[in-house]
């Protein structure tokens, strides 16, 4: 591995041009690509194999004009103080706003509130229902527009009006945090490298890589059904992963070049080391966020993979396109320990400073010394934070969740104030009686049921189709959509279904958005152990392949769970309990979002092994070349905790950026990721893993001889390398590297 790398890497520093036009020229048929392509919205949301889906499923072939899964909007309205919305103006304003609703192409009906009985008992709000032919993800922007503005005109006629359901779907907006988390990164890689051009090198590969893969997303948005998150996803790691892959090059090449080296050998050996770790951790990450098909949840799928090609293109970018720009460099990139003139190079250093170890030499001489007192206390820290997470509560984000500046969040409340709090989150219950030869008597057996449960305000009558042997009943919750009370309603109108099953021949069914964000949690729960066994299984013996260890991989796998663990921690307190939500913008409170857990599994996962590859790698080089185990750690530590801590402010900073969306999923994605970085690389990575290595000794690197035997030697410590000299490869190196 290291000798093809170190190939590689001389090969794009002397072919330097071609591979930054290859670059270039990827990156512009890309952005062709998403210019040219057709707009795309948010992708369609199915689950397989639950209720809620099989129940939409029913509702198509039995009710084939109802458009189960279409679209729907309230249009509420509010009668100014001391007036009523059924007397005078105000009622012909609600009529002819009625009127309008039904105009668009993709409309199927509106509910007049007058003739349904959605008025308010105090006869001050109402609302309007609408139904659409397709769901709000596939709705056009022209239907949109001409909701919000029917809106507007009732509101120039002095009634308050908002407009919820999920007929309007927010892009999310990320805000100006995003671009300062940049700013904080390229000032990090300033003061890490010591020079603006160094520094820049990482920035600039990482943008290119993330310009090709969101706008290869977008192009693919419209034919693959890739929503807006998918990008925003995509962006978020592969902006994070780049910039950590460049610096790690960058760091070894100076490392090199201050060793002596030549620069096309120096280039080439540091993608034939730190390269080598950048493949591994990169495949990690890959293996984690594809590895997210297995909870069988299309949309998710689609965001792993996707997010999963963007770090792939990091990777490659960081092998190929950093020696190149190195390469055009020339002397301007200094050696390690040297600045440029612009920062304060050049001055002549004291001999008492020149020989100052630095921090990391003597972090890592303080924990190996003490290395059961840094253990116990990283892992109490890290316990005390994963407290909270005992206290999870898991569900799907509502309008109720969102902003209170949406016109979504004031419509939900309005109808919270008229009509009770569970009106935000009807259920839909569908009786399928096509067996049975007692159909209505069946439905009206059902119906008894659902009015004798708890937490139940109101069962509509039973609406059957044209061959009388399916209906629809619609039940109103006592409370909101996302409580653990409605949670329950839905379970036990599912018991009662059973028992009714059991009973006749008729099967019940329990749909609608509130039971479909059950199902999926439900769902992503029972995937969880699943997908943690595969994912850090895969990893795990891609770990021992690496490090030739057993010890060091499941070292690695339980302090990847303290980390998550408390993250989750911080998220439930943050998200939940709202300690801090006024500093994170969390302008409401409740569970936590159903795919955080598992999501946070795969994404973390990936990326705490960047810090444990290029860390690790680093100290088992030292151990390999003949240094004992306590000096390996220190040795380890004077070459990467720099560079590993500037990655990790990077990666934190990068991710904080998207705190400030306006979606909460994506604020919740960041917030997560950013703690979970910060815990696992300064605590996990920087205190627990030498720890550990301190106390195992010669343990940590032991392998039983019949698996040495086995595995295959990927050489990513470059004991290959020392049998090269600092000379230009063979003239016929490039033809045999092309070859291979």
């Amino acid at each position: 591995m290291a000798t093809f790398l170190y190939k590689v890497g001389r090969l794009a520093f002397r072919r330097r041009h071609y591979v930054a036009l290859l670059w270039i020229a990827l990156l512009t048929l890309a952005g062709v690509g998403a210019a040219s392509a057709p707009a795309a919205g948010a992708s369609s949301f199915s689950v397989p194999g639950t209720e809620a889906q099989k129940a939409f499923d029913l509702l198509e072939q039995r009710f084939p004009g109802m458009s189960a899964d279409g679209a729907t909007a309230r249009v509420v309205f509010k009668a100014p103080a001391g007036e009523k919305l059924d007397t005078g103006a105000n009622k012909a304003t609600v009529e002819k706003t009625v009127k309008d609703l039904g105009d668009g192409s993709e409309v199927v009906s509106v509910a007049d509130p007058f003739k349904g009985k959605a008025v308010s008992k105090d006869g001050t709000i109402a609302y309007a229902s609408v139904k659409y032919k397709v769901s709000g993800m596939e709705l056009k922007d022209a239907s949109k527009d001409a909701l919000t503005d029917t809106a507007e005109q009732a509101r120039k006629a002095g009634l308050t009006v908002e407009v919820g359901g999920d007929a309007l779907t927010a892009t999310p907006e990320t805000g100006s945090t995003e671009i300062i988390g940049i700013a904080i990164a390229a000032v990090v890689l300033v003061i890490t490298f010591g020079s603006l051009l160094a520094a820049g090198f990482p920035l600039l590969t990482a943008l290119i890589g993330v310009g090709i893969g969101v706008s290869t997303i977008t192009a693919l948005a419209s034919a693959l059904d890739l929503g807006t998150t998918t990008s925003t996803l995509a962006m978020m790691i592969g902006l994070a992963v780049g910039i950590d892959y460049a610096l790690f090059i960058v760091s070894r090449y100076r490392a090199e070049l201050a060793e002596g080296r030549e620069r096309e050998d120096a280039a080439g050996r540091a993608v034939g080391t730190a390269g080598s770790a950048v493949v591994f951790a990169g495949l990690t990450v890959v293996i984690a966020l594809v590895g997210l098909a297995v909870v069988n949840i299309p949309m998710l799928t689609k965001m792993g993979v996707a997010a999963a090609g963007t770090v792939a293109i990091a990777v490659l970018i960081a092998l190929t396109m950093i020696p190149a720009l190195l390469g055009y460099a020339g002397k301007k990139i200094k050696p390690t320990g040297q600045k440029s003139k612009l920062l304060g190079g050049g001055r002549a250093k004291s001999a008492e400073k020149s020989a100052r170890p630095n921090m990391g030499t003597r972090w890592a001489s303080f924990v190996v010394r003490r290395p059961l007192a840094v253990l116990l206390l990283g892992v109490i820290g890290l316990g005390a934070a994963a407290i909270p997470a005992a206290s999870l509560e898991l569900g799907l984000p509502d309008d109720g969740s969102q902003p209170t500046s949406t016109t979504q969040r004031r419509a939900y409340d309005l109808l919270s104030e008229g009509f009770g709090p569970g009106f935000n989150g009807p259920l839909m219950v569908v009786v399928d009686a096509k067996d049975s030869n007692t159909p209505k008597a069946d439905v009206t057996t059902v119906t008894d049921k659902i009015k004798a449960l708890k937490d139940v305000t109101t069962v509509t009558p039973a609406s059957f189709n044209k061959d009388g042997d399916t209906a629809t009943i619609t039940v109103v919750p006592d409370s909101k959509p996302s409580s653990v009370t409605t949670e329950d309603l839905v379970h036990g109108i599912r018991d009662a279904g059973a028992q009714v099953k059991a009973d006749t021949d008729s099967s019940v069914l329990v749909t609608g958005t509130t039971a479909m964000n059950i199902d999926v949690s439900q769902k992503l729960n029972d995937a969880l152990i699943p997908y943690l066994i595969l994912v850090v299984g895969l990893a795990f013996l891609l770990l021992i392949v690496v490090f030739r260890s057993v010890l060091v991989p499941l070292k690695a796998a339980l302090g990847f769970l303290l980390s998550v663990m408390a993250a989750l921690g911080a998220v439930v307190a943050v998200f939940q309990w709202g300690w801090l939500s006024g500093l994170m913008g969390v302008e409401e409170t409740g569970p936590v979002m159903s795919m955080m857990p598992i999501f946070m599994v795969g994404v973390v996962f990936g990326l705490a092994m960047d810090y444990e590859v290029f860390l690790v790698t680093r100290i088992r080089e030292a151990h390999v070349h003949g240094e004992k185990p306590s000096q390996s750690i220190v040795t380890g530590f004077r070459h990467s905790a720099r560079v590993v801590t500037a990655a990790a402010v990077i990666m934190i900073a990068v991710f904080s950026g998207f705190i400030s969306s306006s979606e909460s999923m994506i604020k919740m994605i960041g917030f997560g990721l950013a703690i979970a970085v910060f815990f696992d690389a300064f605590v996990v990575r920087m205190a627990i893993v030498p720890a550990v290595l301190a106390l195992l000794g010669k343990r940590a690197w032991w392998l039983p001889k019949w698996l040495n035997r086995i595995l295959p030697n990927v050489d990513v410590e470059g004991e290959g390398l020392r049998e090269l000299d600092s000379k230009d490869s063979d003239p016929d190196e490039d033809r045999e590297l092309v070859r291979a």
